[in-house]
């Protein structure tokens, strides 16, 4: 039977986790928009390439991702993870050791990605792993739609955030994202992520250290939100943080799509005006994608890669979703 600690216990026998605030109790196997319950539940944990340069770098980032998500995007890339349909549940003990595993298999950092749902679990994982000697950087890598509650669980554990800023329109957010309170969460919890962390700092092999990098998916027709996007952060932070400009929507099949503008790619000349309009602001600390990056080869397998423990007793700490 699993152990929960008294933090795990505080958040999700009445879970305000995510701005959603759903109050189930997930001990007893309630589940809220996120359809999840206590224990985390993993897709994937191995060495990832195909992030920002300083994140990947040469070695790879130890990419673990989390199923469920509290957004479910209409267009999601993810899909077969955001809707619970991949992943395994795990013990936090599980999760502790994942983050050695990778750090053994010489990753740059640890990437949480959209962990949002098992904070409490992962604070507690990431102590367990320091005891035994861990001592990788820690990224958070999330949607935005994020509690600043729930954030300052992570202060003093996580070294970098990785947030989207997907739209800063009300009526978009409601559309596309199901939360019209997106824009002003996502705002806030940018705020309080960086007063965590401070301005962006790297390692000497160019690895990032610390900060913020504030990634925004430009989506086809929506080059003016795109606009405002960064005219807003811009204005509020200047270069205390990084922006990641992608160009890499990928319309999914499997997804039926609401608006037909969402069923083709972003065109060459939508991202290219984006970026003409990003250095016109002065913005120069940017990372920006260069050629054909909208393919679903860039979409890695959900496969349990890296989750299930090698040794023949893993099914005592681990239960196959059904």
């Amino acid at each position: 039977m699993e152990m929960y600690s008294k933090l795990e216990e505080q958040y999700y026998s009445r879970c305000f986790l995510c701005p959603r605030k759903c109050g189930v109790n997930r001990l007893e196997g309630e589940v809220g928009f996120c359809e999840m319950g206590a224990l985390p539940h993993v897709a994937r944990a191995a060495l990832h390439f195909w992030e920002e340069p300083c994140i990947s770098q040469n070695n790879g980032s130890g990419a673990i991702f989390f199923s469920g998500c509290n957004l479910q995007c209409v267009f999601c890339q993810n899909w077969e993870i955001s809707r619970g349909k991949a992943g395994l549940s795990i013990s936090k003990e599980r999760l502790a050791e994942i983050f050695m595993e990778l750090q053994e298999k010489g990753a740059n950092n640890i990437n949480l990605v959209t962990g949002v749902m098992f904070i409490p679990t992962i604070v507690e994982a990431l102590c367990l792993a320091k005891e035994k000697g861990f001592f990788l950087p820690v990224i958070y890598n999330c949607g935005g739609y994020e509690s600043v509650v729930s954030l300052r669980l992570l202060d003093g554990f996580v070294d970098v955030y990785l947030p989207d800023f997907k739209c800063i329109s009300d009526e978009l957010g409601r559309r596309y994202f199901g939360a019209s309170d997106y824009s002003k969460v996502a705002k806030d919890a940018i705020k309080e992520m960086l007063r965590q962390t401070g301005r962006v700092s790297f390692e000497k092999d160019g690895c990032i250290k610390k900060g913020v990098i504030v990634r925004h998916l430009v989506l086809p027709g929506q080059r003016k939100e795109a606009e405002k996007i960064l005219e807003y952060l811009y204005h509020e932070y200047g270069e205390d943080i990084y922006f990641s400009i992608l160009n890499q929507y990928t319309p999914i099949g499997a997804i039926k799509l609401p608006d037909k503008q969402l069923q083709r790619h972003l065109t060459t000349y939508e991202y290219q005006k984006v970026i003409d309009y990003a250095l016109s602001l002065g913005i120069t600390k940017a990372y920006m994608q260069i050629g054909k990056t909208a393919k679903e080869s860039f979409i890695p397998a959900f496969d349990l890669e890296g989750v299930r423990k090698k040794e023949k007793q893993q099914g005592m700490d681990a239960h196959e979703s059904e």
